[in-house]
């Protein structure tokens, strides 16, 4: 007769468990690396843009959704949510694949804003006055805007994050959650008025294309040799 031992967790979760203890060090330090380099470089362009700075159109949900200062939170939290994804990666290859595959999305949004520098309409607020603003529009002005790398960096790690949520058999409300917390990253956007609708969706094509290519292409695992998969 089958049963399970009392106190004993799920799969999925040991699962999570051994992923997120794997190679912890590296995967704190690699991230932050990763995005320390990413800022420097866009704060850089941000400031000396190469070309003339073209003015994103605002559209009717643009108009229509009000500036909420209270979504500030939400907007913040991707720097906590862009570290989920690598730190459920297992192993060392599988961390080196999401690192390449994150830092070419990086260049690929860095190129863009380099060769086509966009800001958002101004909002026609004194947003100084709210708390973490002023922080926020001294590292993260409303500039660099088209795509949107908030979205991009939250639309990758959405799927990578799902690909290992799926791979070990979590429930689909681990997998909903993943989802809803995407969500309010890519809805606050809008609501702290730092991206238009057209920056956003920009995001969602490039975050998802690189997230797509880098569970197709694995070239940081060694491929066996043909000989070897003979049966």
């Amino acid at each position: 007769m089958h049963h399970r031992s009392l106190g004993r967790s799920p799969f999925w979760v040991s699962s999570l468990g051994v992923r997120m203890r794997r190679h912890l060090v590296l995967k704190l330090v690699g991230t932050s690396l990763i995005i320390g380099v990413f800022f420097v470089v866009y704060l850089h362009l941000l400031h000396h843009p190469s070309y003339p700075v073209t003015m994103m159109p605002s559209t009717a949900l643009d108009r229509f959704l009000p500036f909420q200062p209270q979504a500030l939170f939400l907007y913040l939290s991707l720097w906590l949510y862009v570290g989920v994804g690598p730190g459920l990666q297992l192993r060392f290859l599988d961390l080196v694949n999401y690192t390449a595959w994150a830092a070419m999305l990086c260049v690929a949004g860095l190129l863009i804003f380099y060769f086509w520098p966009t800001q958002v309409p101004p909002l026609g607020v004194d947003v100084s006055s709210y708390f973490g603003f002023a922080m926020l529009n001294g590292i993260d002005a409303a500039g660099n805007a088209c795509p949107s790398m908030h979205v991009a960096f939250s639309s990758f790690t959405l799927i990578r994050i799902d690909s290992v949520l799926r791979s070990i058999g979590a429930p689909k409300s681990m997998r909903a959650a993943n989802v809803a917390w995407f969500a309010a990253i890519v809805f606050s956007t809008l609501l702290v008025k730092q991206h238009v609708i057209l920056d956003v969706l920009a995001g969602l094509v490039l975050g998802t294309v690189f997230a797509v290519a880098s569970l197709r292409w694995d070239f940081a695992t060694p491929k066996p040799h043909p000989t070897a998969m003979r049966a």
